[in-house]
Formats: C-alpha cells, structure tokens, sequence
C-alpha cells in the first residue's frame, strides 16, 4: 500500500512516503519557517525522492488532532485538497496514537503528552507491547491540568511499572512529572521524543476505514481561543 503522510499537529513538521516495501521517506523538520512554508516543499520533495505521484498513492493520511489549532488546520485541509485533486481516500490519524506509536515496545504504560498551556496538557495513555503494531489504547484523550492526568494514569499501570512520557509537553512538564511519579516516570530519547511522520504513514496503511475528502475532520479537545473569547465577550455584553 502506497500512503502519502503529513503531520503538521505540533512544532515539528513532518512528511513521510510508505510502499509496500516500508518507508521510503521520512522528513521532519523544526525550524524558524512556518508549517505553512515547510509543507509543500517537502511533500515536494518525498514524492521526488521516491519517485511517486499522488496517482500513485492508495490513500493520503494526516494528523487531525489534538494539538495547536493552527497547525491542524493546516494539515486537514492541505490534505483535503490534495484528495479533491487526485481522487484519492483519506485517512485521518490521532496525534496522540501516533506519537504512541513511535515509542517502539516498552514494558509499561506509555503517555503521549502535547502542551495546552496554562498547567495542562492533552493526553491520552497506551500499551505498545510490539513493534510495528497499532497501540492500545488505555484511557481516552483528554485536556487535564497535569496533576489530574497523573492521577488517571496510576490505576493504568501494574505495581512499580514505569510511564514513558514522550511528546512536546515533555520537557514542559519533566521536573513536575518527576515530582509526582519519582522513578516511575521514564521519558523518551530525543529520537523518540517527537511526532515521526512515520508512525503516521503507518497507523494509516492499518487502517480500516477511509473517508472522502469532504468527511475528513479535524479533532478538538478544547475550543479554540477565538471562540471561547468571543463567548466571553458576548456573556459580558449581555450582562
């Protein structure tokens, strides 16, 4: 299966190309440029380097949250042109899930964590128990202030098991996460540590389901901030 995958979810920026021979690219980048600058470019340059075309490809697959507002967007509805214009399927991949899936194999429980600023994080928590495999799923995601999602982590574990913490929340929150959990929490290397485009093209050749372009929505915990002003603003004018 041919899978054409972005991610544009969090800080980093990402492009990955997946055959049925495995990955034949992986690009992601963190720099001064915007995503809306990088991304093109590398699709660009993924579809060069192996030698594809989106005609080519059996799906195309993005990140469709949680994660910044902003760079979602982008994301979903960069793709949802990129699928209006070749006719190809969509798959739509959980940010989360993703950089779960990127762990690798760990004998604990495995917490993806994006900052959501002001004390909280959008979290979920996983078992990846084999590399190559979709993970499994432990809690939902959720937008909880850091304490409140470590205490729905402990009932998640075994006795003594570890919490791999991994995601651009990470080094936020590492001195209060070692606080709370003490040895328990153990966090990702560097190479691990990010969203790898990779785990996207990858959730996304499991898949089951596709959708057209019409049907691929973005995934929100929270509402955006121009909306939950806007409420302010009009519950005051009403006053």
């Amino acid at each position: 299966m041919n899978v054409l995958a972005i991610d544009t979810s969090g800080p980093v920026c990402g492009v990955a190309v997946m055959t049925a021979e495995g990955i034949r690219f992986a690009c992601a980048v963190q720099n001064k440029r915007t995503h809306s600058v990088n991304l093109m470019p590398m699709i660009d340059a993924g579809l060069r380097a192996t030698g594809l075309t989106l005609q080519d490809m059996d799906r195309l697959a993005c990140t469709v949250g949680p994660g910044s507002f902003t760079g979602v967007r982008l994301g979903v509805s960069t793709l949802k042109g990129l699928a209006h214009g070749c006719g190809k399927p969509c798959a739509g991949v959980n940010a989360l899930e993703a950089l779960a899936a990127g762990a690798g194999a760990f004998p604990g429980v495995v917490c993806p964590i994006q900052d959501a600023r002001a004390g909280q994080v959008y979290g979920a928590a996983f078992r990846c128990t084999a590399e190559g495999a979709a993970p499994v799923r432990l809690m939902p995601d959720a937008p909880l202030k850091l304490e409140d999602y470590v205490q729905a982590l402990l009932p998640l574990a075994g006795e003594g098991e570890a919490f791999l913490f991994l995601g651009d929340g990470m080094p936020v929150h590492r001195a209060r996460l070692q606080e709370l959990l003490g040895t328990r929490a153990v966090f990702a290397a560097p190479a691990r540590a990010f969203l790898n485009p990779a785990s996207v093209a990858q959730l996304a050749a499991l898949a089951e389901e596709t959708v057209d372009y019409l049907a691929l929505q973005p995934l929100y915990l929270r509402a955006p901030n121009a909306q939950r002003n806007r409420k302010l603003v009009e519950a005051a004018h009403a006053q």
